[in-house]
């Protein structure tokens, strides 16, 4: 398909890699021109000065960004992907947002004939890099889910449509709920496993196999105990996932009381200085005596 791809942050680059090298003839738009023009060199594909025209006479218009306000500024005006999607086109937004922008966005796509899937992943930088991606979809429209999924799976490894707008975007809420919980029990383990004196590495060797296994404990836990938190998804952007969840509870009249507190200390790292941590670094508030984090 001819498709298009705004926004080429770490997780944007390479999923619009993975569909130019299964043979989509991709069209990117980046704010900043040299990254566009870097992936143009290194992937092929066109450049394009403006959203509206990276949309223009495309399949499929595929966006991520960074929150709600981002999406709209590439999304409406003048030069912006709507002024330029063709009728029977489809908008897919990989940004993390509001289930509230989804919806907005569905029903401003669907008064100029434009498909919208909300359509948030995970997986990390590591996810995107490797075509490993969990992709969580809401559309009103599941005939405009099935065009769309095949070309999705280019950097997936799982893609499905949970139920209509919104719906993407409700379960990476339920997903980033779910990791703050685990990580910080992950962090409170392994506290107390060195201030014990247990060799962390032989305990997650055994631990990991047993009920208490997880993706965090197996991805993580050496490079927490090493005191290593340099692993794509900083703390800055969970804590903005963590906002949108909090405010969709409150809607909803949900209680979060673990997100919330551990919201707050993802504050309390921000404000020391580990803003681009990765969300790992929920141990560093917990250890009285370790070296200074480390970045790389």
């Amino acid at each position: 398909m001819k498709v298009a791809f705004v926004g080429l942050g770490v997780m944007g680059g390479p999923m619009a890699r993975h569909l130019a090298a299964k043979g989509h003839e991709v069209t990117v738009y980046n704010r900043t021109d040299e990254k566009s023009r870097a992936w143009v060199a290194a992937h092929g594909g066109e450049q394009a000065a403006t959203p509206r025209a990276a949309a223009a006479n495309v399949d499929i218009v595929f966006m991520c960004v960074g929150n709600d306000d981002d999406v709209r500024s590439i999304i409406y005006g003048p030069d912006s992907v709507l002024a330029g999607a063709r009728s029977g086109s489809i908008v897919v937004d990989h940004t993390t947002a509001s289930a509230t922008l989804a919806r907005e966005l569905a029903s401003a796509c669907a008064k100029q004939d434009v498909g919208f899937i909300d359509a948030p992943v995970s997986g990390g930088q590591a996810g995107a890099e490797n075509g490993q991606l969990s992709v969580m979809c809401g559309a009103n429209d599941e005939q405009v889910f099935d065009r769309a999924y095949p070309v999705i799976m280019s950097y997936a490894k799982v893609c499905k449509r949970l139920g209509d707008a919104g719906s993407g975007q409700l379960a990476k809420m339920v997903n980033q709920i779910c990791i703050a919980g685990v990580v910080q029990g992950l962090s409170e383990g392994l506290n107390l496993a060195l201030a014990a004196g247990l060799d962390p590495d032989a305990l997650v060797e055994v631990i990991s196999q047993g009920a208490a296994g997880s993706w965090q404990m197996s991805n993580r836990a050496k490079t927490m105990v090493r005191n290593e938190f340099n692993f794509g998804f900083a703390v800055e952007w969970m804590r903005k996932d963590l906002a949108i969840c909090l405010d969709e509870a409150k809607r909803l009249g949900v209680e979060l009381p673990i997100t919330t507190i551990v919201n707050e200390f993802y504050g309390e790292i921000m404000q020391s200085g580990g803003r681009r941590f990765d969300t790992s670094s929920l141990i560093t508030r917990l250890r009285a005596q370790v070296d200074p984090p480390r970045e790389s």
